[in-house]
């Protein structure tokens, strides 16, 4: 892995804020010329390090809720292979959305998407606990997000009470 120029940390900074900005903004922002900009970001698309722009959603403010749930799922490890191939198999799912190999009581954490309770409960049962190398699974489902990618979903209410002292 090669190590990125500071203006290429820059640019993924401030891409992570806010993936709408122009390289024409971005240049003024770093005080440098449109053109490296332009050539910084084909580089780190060319070299994956950008994979893709995305939109942030604040599902609770859409009538089309989707229900999501993080799955702890304990693997035994392949021989040859450690936790990369049962990693493939899980996220290939199309209900998938992410796979983190994670340190602590459990090996993978599995973040899956559904319309329903069902439907999340029905993939664990169905597709994820039968895989040979899974010893366990536990679904913990997201009932309310607060705050996602730095982004702070609640508007903030002041408080308004007034001071009482003894």
């Amino acid at each position: 892995m090669e190590e990125l120029s500071e203006l290429k940390l820059k640019v993924l900074d401030l891409l992570k804020e806010d993936a709408r900005r122009s390289p024409a903004l971005l240049s003024t922002l770093l005080g440098v010329d449109e053109e490296e900009v332009k050539t910084s970001i084909a580089e780190l698309e060319r070299d994956h390090v950008i994979v893709k722009y995305a939109t942030v959603v604040n599902w609770g403010k859409v009538e089309d809720e989707k229900v999501t749930a993080l799955i702890e799922v304990q693997i035994t490890p392949e021989r040859g292979r450690g936790f990369e191939g049962i990693a493939e198999r899980i996220y290939l799912f199309p209900q998938v959305k992410s796979v983190y190999l994670m340190s602590g009581a459990y090996d993978l954490l599995v973040e899956v998407e559904g319309a329903s309770l069902r439907e999340v409960a029905n993939f664990v049962s169905e597709k994820l606990s039968p895989i040979d190398s899974v010893l366990s699974t536990k679904t913990n489902f997201i009932l309310k997000k607060y705050k996602q990618d730095g982004i702070i979903f609640e508007e903030r209410q002041e408080d308004n009470r007034l001071l009482i002292s003894p």
